[in-house]
């Protein structure tokens, strides 16, 4: 009966822990299993995003992520910009992604990152920022760029 018990509790503890290091290769899948719950405020209908356990994993650790500069004045070096799991053309603000495709980026050293139209991998620490969908739900801090 031992046996079956450690059995159970060691899947129970180990399975989100590979499925967590599964997913680290390609966070945005990971962040795309966000789940969200439709609520009416006022006759509108909006989202929230509910974090689970997986993304939870990623709170307050570093990161790596790759995807889009999507840059928020001009396209030049920029300390504070969003990052996106598509191109500029496909994002979240041409409307043809989720929210839960884009983060916002804050440089470490308020340092300037190049802006480049190509895929980009970039590392910092992870905050889930916001349950509505309105608005960005993920952060980046203390990000640059992963070697």
């Amino acid at each position: 009966m031992r046996k079956i018990v450690f059995g159970v509790l060691l899947f129970v503890i180990l399975v989100p822990l590979f499925s967590v290091a599964q997913n680290e290769n390609n966070i945005w899948a990971t962040l795309a299993l966000l789940e969200f719950e439709k609520r009416d405020e006022l006759g509108n209908f909006d989202e929230d995003g509910n974090i689970i356990p997986l993304i939870e994993a990623f709170e307050e650790k570093e990161i790596t992520v790759k995807g889009y500069v999507i840059p928020l004045s001009g396209k030049k070096a920029q300390s504070h910009f969003m990052f996106s799991a598509y191109p500029y053309e496909s994002c979240f603000f041409c409307g043809k992604a989720g929210p839960e495709t884009i983060m916002e980026v804050f440089v470490k050293d308020d340092k300037k990152i190049d802006f480049s139209e190509n895929k980009m991998a970039i590392k910092g620490i992870f905050y889930f920022t916001s349950r509505n969908s309105n608005n960005v739900m993920f952060t980046l801090k203390n990000a640059e760029v992963a070697e």
